[in-house]
């Protein structure tokens, strides 16, 4: 059934799939399609199940079709999907999410988590009156003109456009530096044209790459010696690295931060907030216009509130002992391989990268092997295990998975390994 279906959907969608993610190109083969998911399960059309280490991308924290989500999503949408007007539900999760998020006085609800970074950065220039954005190379913060940028040559050389269809008009303000490189950042902050400093706390497609000790606090000391913006792209690590996401876990305060992914419970939604001096810059009290008629959606709202409300201490906790149980036997695994393998980890979120070299910046990942993965992934999907099909995503564990799910997937990376 799913040759079939591959057959169809490249008639129909751009590439076969509607976002390239999807896509099995880089790994060699054509994608499965899934018909049902349930906890730490998928099941293809096919009817083979799969231990899943995606979660759809990051969003699915307490499993896939847990109750207490579906039953919110059934019980609201019996009253109605969307109004576009205003309904209680939205405020009740903008004050579920202020009261978490230590930086949040103020947040206004999207649709994606690109939409959330392209608002935040219009925001940041309104405010700032500069044009300027430093993001950096390896970051992905969406498909938003300002953010598909290559590198050029030096600290201060503009950005070429790295997708057909952004302009140059659309490249020459965002500025790249080097991911935990702090002096890259300041050469740029130097020229006084940057409006703010756009960062995944912790980067999470090029591979999980850690932050070095002192660099999230380095990019608020100069973004306030520089009077720029601090803002973090927490549309991956938001109510997942902890229960105010990185921010919480590095004890850094951004400006602005942007989410997505959990905060919705898998619908789609996206929001970015701050402090109420900013955030009063936005229309309707502002002149920065921004609108969305599905925002803060009622389905969506009653999907977060309801994931909220089970991300507990004792659930990170939990959380947290299953992560580092999956992360203590990788580590194991890597000690007796044959194989030139790297292992990041934070929290849930994790990459095993085929590397000689650990991967600490954009410029690591040129020595890894994406073949050797692409092989390795093959092993694994045939042995009944998800992960993703690219060798620069992360690995995602929800509460859903038992200890007998990773110990099976542990067995099975072993056995894979064995076998390239």
């Amino acid at each position: 059934m799913s040759n079939a279906m591959w057959n169809q959907a490249q008639k129909l969608l751009p590439g076969g799939v509607n976002s390239p993610v999807r896509a099995f190109g880089s790994v060699g083969s054509i994608p499965i399609f899934i018909e049902s998911a349930f906890g730490s399960k998928l099941k293809d059309i096919d009817g083979k199940e799969y231990i899943d280490f995606i979660g759809s991308w990051g969003p699915m924290i307490l499993g896939h079709s847990h109750p207490d989500v579906v039953k919110a999503i059934q019980t609201t949408a019996a009253l109605g999907a969307s109004f576009g007007a205003c309904s209680p539900l939205e405020v009740q999760f903008a004050q579920m999410v202020c009261d978490i998020v230590p930086s949040l006085e103020m947040i206004r609800m999207v649709n994606s988590g690109t939409e959330a970074t392209m608002s935040a950065v219009r925001l940041a220039r309104g405010y700032t009156g500069k044009n300027g954005i430093i993001k950096f190379r390896g970051c992905y913060h969406g498909h938003g003109d300002s953010f598909l940028i290559e590198a050029g040559s030096g600290a201060l050389t503009h950005g070429v456009p790295s997708s057909a269809g952004v302009t140059p008009g659309s490249a020459q303000d965002t500025l790249l530096a080097d991911y935990n490189d702090l002096e890259s950042v300041e050469v740029i902050l130097k020229t006084n044209v940057v409006a703010a400093v756009i960062v995944e706390p912790v980067p999470g497609n090029m591979g999980i790459v850690l932050p070095k000790k002192g660099f999230l606090s380095g990019l608020r000391d100069l973004c306030d010696k520089y009077n720029a913006l601090l803002i973090f792209d927490e549309v991956m690590t938001g109510f997942r690295l902890s229960s105010s996401g990185a921010e919480g876990l590095f004890k850094v305060s951004p400006d602005l931060a942007t989410f997505g992914k959990i905060i919705g419970g898998g619908l789609p939604v996206g929001g970015y907030g701050g402090k109420k001096e900013i955030m009063h810059y936005v229309s309707p009290l502002g002149p920065v216009y921004q609108a969305g008629t599905l925002s803060g959606n009622p389905l969506a709202m009653a999907a977060g509130i309801a994931t909220l409300k089970n991300l507990t201490v004792d659930f990170y906790k939990s959380l947290e002992e299953k992560a580092a149980y999956f992360g203590k036997g990788l580590a194991t695994i890597i000690e007796n391989s044959d194989h030139d393998l790297q292992l990041n980890r934070v929290g849930s979120m994790l990459t095993l990268f085929f590397s000689p070299k650990p991967i600490e910046s954009f410029a690591d990942t040129k020595h890894i092997d994406t073949q050797k993965y692409g092989a390795f992934f093959q092993k694994m999907l045939s042995k009944g295990i998800y992960l993703p099909p690219s060798a620069f995503e992360s690995l995602f564990i929800s509460n859903a998975h038992s200890l007998e799910d990773l110990d099976n997937a542990l067995v099975k990376i072993k056995e894979s390994l064995e076998e390239l």
